[in-house]
């Protein structure tokens, strides 16, 4: 499958939490942003990232910044488009870190989970001094896990659009 390339969702102390404080959701574009505090709250799943649409040649820096952001150890998945079908959470308890070999032909997307507040910060934090492209920052839900990745994605980048048009209308006259 292919998206059209992703301009992402990279606004300070934003990011895309699926569904209310309980995570629940459906896929009817009901997600918003929501302001993540400052906090060592941790956030639901198994500490985590995901990784989709970075190419090969990035991964090595990706990697060096998620250590900079004070995230070493973490498991990291940069998932290929063999991955699509799968669950994502079943990607996040695989015991090696999927994809990391593969091709990434989908859209820039990070999904956490497990992370508290200030690592999340962290993260974005150094993402944007990195200077890396612009990409769809998402956590991880209840009931976002057992969704395909390719329907998550297509979900996220319809919010983002939907974000991305309520904006644009805010601003006219």
């Amino acid at each position: 499958m292919n998206w059209p390339a992703s301009s992402g969702i990279n606004e300070k102390d934003r990011v895309m939490v699926e569904g209310d404080e309980n995570g629940d959701r459906d896929m009817k574009h009901k997600g918003r942003f929501t302001k993540i505090g400052k906090s060592e709250k941790r956030m639901y799943g198994p500490k985590g990232l995901l990784v989709c649409g970075h190419p090969e040649e990035e991964r090595t820096d990706f990697l060096k910044l998620v250590d900079k952001a004070g995230l070493a150890g973490i498991r990291v998945f940069f998932v290929s488009s063999h991955d699509l079908g799968t669950n994502v959470g079943d990607i996040l308890t695989h015991e090696k870190e999927a994809g990391s070999a593969g091709v990434s032909n989908m859209p820039r997307a990070v999904i956490m989970s497990g992370l508290t507040h200030n690592e999340l910060h962290s993260l974005m934090a150094a993402y944007r001094e990195a200077g890396f492209a612009r990409q769809i920052w998402a956590t991880l839900t209840h009931v976002s896990e057992k969704w395909p990745l390719k329907d998550l994605l297509n979900e996220l980048q319809a919010e983002q659009r939907a974000m991305e048009t309520k904006k644009g209308n805010r601003t006219r006259p």
